[in-house]
């Protein structure tokens, strides 16, 4: 459904109506607004505590390793002895690093990345939301999104924005049936982090279920089917060849510290949470954040969501679940997996607009605290 011009959509008893602003635009808006809040708040705290806010925004944690790849290329390793890790450079993807050369090799350039690959996901998010829900509830589940509790990753010089950009405009492509449109981007997410092979899962669904269902004889859904995971392949096997071993990604992942164990190193965690251990405070947001992405997954699958989306989900899920080693970080991981918040938003664009608006400013403002935690206070990794 386009969103230009006049816009009026029944919700229920309720109706939206963005008189002349493109609904899209108003999603954008409230993207804009509540990330910049966060940046804001967070600029001001980093002052506050005698730090650069270009540095904490571009060159923290993983941000470091990404510029590294942007100035000098490939090749650095560190060694940590008393943990007995070995960290490659290897373990990360190449495309973000290779934009941020592009835009200048600078925290700057990293961040005007990030920021703009951020506002190109917000449309993106929008759209799927409208062509599944509508445009009103589309607007929320942007701006929901924008107020998750990890969202400040949105703001860094991180690859979460990307991810979600590409991802948000494949599964688009994906629901409107421009299939090559949707392995492209499916590649290009496939070469930004290990989690973009969920994109290429999702558009591989989606075309088989197309063919094998439905029975489609639309081109380019075989082309999309093989095409879409083959940028995460790629970079796979690159570094296999680089270190002379078919499983040589995962030889570095694992030296990292994380491994995939089907979700053994989570539960312990989890556990330990519940049963008292001393553990930061973000441990418990996350053992809160697992919790509620499960049950979201359930209700989006009981609400029969279009497969590309559930197939997308569901591999974030069992990657984030899976996953052994920065239990911390594991809302971050989330953090492209917009279709969790499908629901809420359908829930909210049945509320009366007061009651969202309230409710919404709400988690912005709790996000934009916990955001300032994370960077600023916390001592986990992000």
């Amino acid at each position: 459904m386009a969103a230009t011009g006049s816009v009026s959509v029944s919700v229920g008893s309720q109706e939206l109506r963005t008189g002349r602003v493109p609904a899209a635009l108003a999603a954008l808006g409230a993207f804009a607004a509540v990330r910049a809040g966060g940046a804001l708040v967070l600029a001001t705290g980093a002052w506050w505590a005698g730090r650069s806010p270009v540095r904490v925004l571009g060159h923290s944690w993983d941000s470091v390793w990404y510029l590294g790849i942007a100035v000098h290329g490939y090749g650095r390793t560190q060694m940590w002895v008393s943990s007995g890790l070995v960290q490659s450079d290897r373990a990360f993807f190449p495309l973000y690093p290779l934009l941020v050369r592009l835009a200048g090799a600078t925290a700057w350039a990293g961040l005007l990345v990030a920021w703009t690959a951020a506002a190109v996901a917000a449309v993106g998010v929008y759209r799927v939301g409208e062509l599944v829900l509508g445009p009103r509830a589309g607007v929320l589940l942007v701006a929901l999104w924008a107020a998750t509790p990890h969202a400040v990753v949105l703001t860094l010089a991180y690859t979460e924005p990307l991810l979600a950009a590409l991802a948000a405009w494949a599964l688009y492509a994906v629901l409107r049936h421009r299939w090559l449109w949707a392995a492209g981007l499916a590649v290009l997410a496939g070469l930004t982090r290990p989690t973009g092979i969920a994109v290429g899962a999702a558009v591989t669904a989606a075309a088989l279920h197309a063919l094998l269902v439905r029975r489609s004889s639309e081109p380019g859904v075989w082309a999309a089917a093989l095409l879409a995971p083959a940028g995460w392949a790629a970079y796979v096997a690159a570094v296999g060849i680089r270190t002379g071993s078919p499983a040589g990604y995962f030889t570095v992942q694992e030296r990292w510290g994380s491994r995939f164990d089907f979700g053994s190193y989570t539960t312990a965690t989890v556990w330990r949470a519940l049963t008292g251990a001393q553990l930061p405070l973000a441990s418990f947001v996350t053992v809160a954040v697992l919790a509620a992405a499960g049950l979201l997954a359930v209700l989006l699958l009981l609400d029969r969501m279009p497969v590309a989306l559930l197939a997308y989900t569901a591999v974030l899920l069992l990657i984030t679940y899976g996953g052994a080693g920065y239990f911390e970080s594991k809302p971050r991981f989330l953090l492209p997996a917009f279709p969790l918040l499908l629901p809420v938003a359908a829930a909210m664009a049945r509320a009366r607009p007061r009651s969202a608006v309230v409710a919404t400013a709400g988690l912005a403002g709790l996000s934009c605290g916990y955001g300032l935690y994370l960077l600023l206070i916390a001592r986990v990794p992000l």
